[in-house]
């Protein structure tokens, strides 16, 4: 494990629990945000390669990786909090000029916040993820509706385990998913106590109005358009079932000038299924994009 993440660690208190984070290197900001039931370990590669000429921040969202996990009575597992977290993070590591990489929950969240602080955003990379509510054209997947039910669904997540253990087989379609590599990701999530955030953030997907989180996504889509003057790299796997093409087209539609990048055979965990690409356009998008002018 030390191998594939030999990262140094580094925490903030918020609310008496330890947000964990990795800050590696020097220079202009790179603040990379994960979903779920990732951590900051989807972004090992992305921060080896980076490091020697950018300053890497990835946390890990309350609940994961190695951030405390607490129960419900003493932090409260909403999108209103994991926005607010990213913005006690970015205050307490006085982060500006960041390029912001968002992937799954991590798009919802470091949208919220990035149209909240456009003035400390230089660039946008986007991976399978969504700032907007549901698609018309698209259905919550069966697997994440079975989650979400009462009951069975706390049985299958913090029980079973079932949603971290399927996404390691399912979320990578090029080729599977090294041992080594499935172990990283499920070396958090080792008991009933440790799956809360997993479960917490399936619980509170937001699919319509009056669901708690739904006002903070349908303001942060209306608000998107404050991001358009910035630099962004779309990296898409075109064989994610739960973040498809409508997601895609729905970026595309709001933001014509990004570069967009498909990857025909890759699925949820794109920058796993093709890290060799993402990585080196990655670099090059940082490199030859000029910091975005604030006003």
């Amino acid at each position: 494990m030390s191998a594939l993440y030999p990262f140094a660690p580094h925490h903030i208190d918020i609310a008496g629990n330890r947000l964990h984070y990795v800050d590696e290197g020097s220079g202009e900001a790179v603040l990379m945000l994960h979903g779920n039931p990732t951590w900051s370990f989807f972004y090992r590669d992305l921060i080896r390669e980076l490091m020697g000429s950018h300053r890497t921040v990835a946390l890990d969202h309350m609940g994961c990786g190695h951030s405390d996990k607490p129960d419900d009575d003493n932090y409260e597992y909403t999108l209103a909090s994991r926005v607010s977290d990213v913005g006690s993070l970015v205050e307490e590591l006085d982060l500006r000029d960041i390029s912001l990489v968002v992937h799954d929950w991590g798009g919802m969240i470091g949208m919220a916040w990035a149209v909240q602080n456009v003035r400390r955003l230089s660039r946008l990379v986007v991976m399978n993820t969504a700032a907007f509510p549901l698609p018309d054209r698209k259905r919550i997947p069966a697997a994440l509706a079975l989650a979400r039910t009462p009951g069975l669904g706390a049985l299958l997540v913090r029980g079973a385990n079932a949603f971290a253990r399927g996404a390691v087989r399912t979320c990578v379609t090029r080729a599977p998913m090294s041992k080594e590599v499935a172990a990283g990701y499920l070396e958090p999530y080792d008991s009933w106590a440790h799956r809360i955030a997993v479960h917490r953030f399936v619980q509170d997907i937001p699919l319509r109005a009056g669901d708690r989180a739904y006002s903070i996504v349908r303001d942060t889509a209306d608000s998107l358009d404050r991001l358009a003057g910035i630099p962004m790299l779309i990296c898409w796997g075109m064989k994610d079932f739960v973040f498809g093409r409508e997601f895609l087209d729905e970026w595309i539609f709001r933001f014509p000038a990004a570069a967009v990048h498909r990857f025909s055979d890759c699925g949820h965990y794109v920058l796993e299924d093709a890290s060799k690409e993402i990585i080196p356009l990655v670099r090059h998008f940082l490199e030859t994009h000029p910091l975005h002018a604030s006003t």
